[in-house]
């Protein structure tokens, strides 16, 4: 019988071996995070994004995913850009530049998965990468392979913040890691810099307020008071990214599906106002930007030119 603490480190190796850039591995229980997070929910921070409030036992209990749940297996996939959009132009997030994380993150889980099954044919579990009421960055936090910002994201101390997150839950009991201890110390640039001021305080972002939120969840007009802030942002931000010192060590990341396309990189403000649906529907055929439509994205566009002629 293959001992835990072996098996443990076996997967380890072969998550970094299919191209993920950290793995870590906890113990699946009760999170403790109900009275924070419907804390978060009473104060309507999630905005039209109705689906957070459905399935909260869930979400803070991962067993009920996966019966008979003994462990969480968390990734993280770096997409930080090689190349960039010219500041100039509209600007596109950064995990939005290739194809979709989604599309390649269950790749990824599925093959580790199958690795997995080929040692212990009689395990059981699911794989999930923003795709199911998961708190990703409190257990990938608890699996010890990064700890959350002020922003709320996922930090991982030397490599920074881009990067994608995905679990394998599983029937198997497996050696653990331990939550790290550094933090953000008294920095407050994520929270200066938000120009919606939309981390309202460390660890809490009122989505109603983030451009993330108004320009790809939003279902309806963005508010009047978020278009003079968009700052040039077409499809999501990364201001509390980009001011993150933690950041001054990202590098470019490896996966060929994430590079952008000569069409992408070529995106103006004349060529996405004068874009049509089936313009829409080639360049951002297998992309991220498909969350927000093309009549969302015309709004957005819409909303940065109404910006610029004032």
């Amino acid at each position: 019988m293959i001992e835990r603490v072996t098996f443990s480190e076996e997967i380890k190796k072969q998550a970094l071996a299919l191209g993920f850039d950290a793995c870590g591995i906890c113990p699946a229980r009760n999170s403790g995070e109900e009275a924070r997070y419907m804390e978060w929910i009473r104060e309507s921070c999630q905005g039209g994004m109705t689906y957070l409030e459905r399935n909260i036992e869930k979400r803070i209990d991962p067993r009920l995913l996966v019966d008979g749940a003994r462990s969480i297996i968390s990734v993280a996939l770096n997409y930080y850009p090689s190349v960039k959009l010219p500041g100039k132009v509209p600007q596109f997030a950064y995990y939005a530049y290739g194809k979709d994380y989604h599309e390649v993150m269950r790749e990824k889980l599925c093959a580790l998965f199958d690795w997995i099954k080929e040692r212990f044919p009689e395990v059981s579990g699911r794989c999930f990468s923003d795709s199911a009421p998961v708190l990703e960055r409190f257990w990938a936090a608890q699996a010890g392979i990064g700890f959350v910002g002020k922003n709320t994201l996922l930090i991982i101390p030397g490599k920074g913040s881009y990067f994608f997150l995905g679990e394998l839950i599983i029937n198997l009991e497996l050696d653990y890691d331990s939550p790290i201890s550094e933090n953000c110390g008294d920095c407050r640039r994520c929270l200066n810099s938000c120009p919606t001021g939309a981390i309202e305080k460390p660890y809490w972002v009122n989505a109603r307020n983030c451009i993330s939120y108004q320009t790809i969840e939003n279902k309806g007009e963005i508010s009047p008071d978020i278009v003079p802030n968009l700052r040039n942002n077409v499809f999501g931000c990364d201001i509390c990214q980009k001011v993150c010192p933690w950041n001054r060590g990202a590098q470019p990341h490896t996966t060929p599906d994430f590079m952008p396309s000569e069409a992408f990189m070529s995106l103006d403000l004349e060529t996405l106002a004068g874009m049509d649906e089936a313009d829409f529907r080639v360049i951002f055929r297998r992309s991220a930007v498909k969350r927000t439509k093309f009549a969302g994205l015309k709004r957005n566009v819409a909303a940065i030119s109404e910006t610029r002629r004032k």
